[in-house]
């Protein structure tokens, strides 16, 4: 089981990524949970739940790009509403909405964040 997950983005790119992650979260239910001014944020569906975290890498700090990281969505409207919010907040369009043959009812969306992140929606959910 994962309790969090995180990374760290460039200071100059910190507040355009928050933005970002900000806007695909809101269709899935999670939003800013805590927060550490211009050091790190975590999102979760709760205040006592705060999963993924995002830091501001130190000026000068190497900072690892091009992970992947898959969400679970309630629905196919969120898998939806996750792609749509993530295009228009600047993420690169990496697979619209749809069923995907890894199993029968796997039905998801990918975007690439503004560093180069993989970010997958997903609805395991019988059509």
């Amino acid at each position: 089981m994962i309790d969090h997950l995180g990374f760290s983005v460039p200071a100059s790119k910190y507040e355009e990524v928050l933005a970002f992650y900000s806007a695909i979260f809101a269709p899935l239910g999670y939003s800013k949970q805590k927060e550490f001014p211009g050091m790190a944020v975590g999102f979760g569906p709760s205040e006592k739940s705060s999963p993924f975290w995002i830091a501001c890498a130190k000026e000068g700090e190497e900072v690892a790009g091009g992970i992947h990281l898959a969400f679970q969505a309630q629905d196919h409207a969120a898998v939806d509403g996750f792609h749509a919010e993530g295009v228009k907040a600047g993420g690169t369009d990496n697979g619209k909405p749809g069923k995907r043959d890894y199993h029968p009812n796997y039905y998801a969306a990918f975007i690439i964040d503004p560093v180069g992140n993989k970010i997958e929606a997903v609805d395991h959910k019988a059509y």
